[in-house]
């Protein structure tokens, strides 16, 4: 199912996240420490509850869901969203929607690694290998 994410994961490398935020709507100063924050990410499972907890530095954020169930996310960047987590085949695909905007965040595991594909429709993305 999803075994294949559950662990610890630290950020190795990030690039254009900084454009992704400012598309998001994220004001300078928080993206600045977005980008310098070096997050770690913890994915747990208990029956077929999955968490997300991720921490940085600055701050710890914390999502709990069912797989193909919407719920209500209060995002690092302080968005308040409706969210959807599903999975297709190796990927798990996180959907966020708010004030008629919605993004995607796709998670897959490569070379051992686990890549974040950050998608916002017709703009710029983020990649972040963990």
């Amino acid at each position: 199912m999803v075994e294949q994410f559950l662990g610890t994961w630290k950020l190795i490398l990030s690039e254009n996240f900084d454009d992704y935020m400012k598309e998001l709507g994220v004001g300078f100063a928080q993206r600045q420490l977005g980008v310098l924050a070096k997050p770690k990410i913890i994915i747990t499972m208990d029956k077929d509850v999955i968490t997300i907890r991720t921490e940085t530095i600055f701050t710890v954020n914390e999502i709990s869901f069912q797989l193909d169930q919407e719920f209500e996310e209060r995002t690092i960047d302080n968005r308040l969203a409706k969210s959807i987590v599903t999975k297709d085949n190796d990927t798990l695909i996180h959907t966020q929607k708010w004030n008629d905007n919605h993004t995607t965040i796709k998670r897959k595991i490569v070379d051992g690694n686990m890549v974040l594909k950050h998608y916002i429709p017709h703009c710029s993305y983020g990649i972040a290998t963990y």
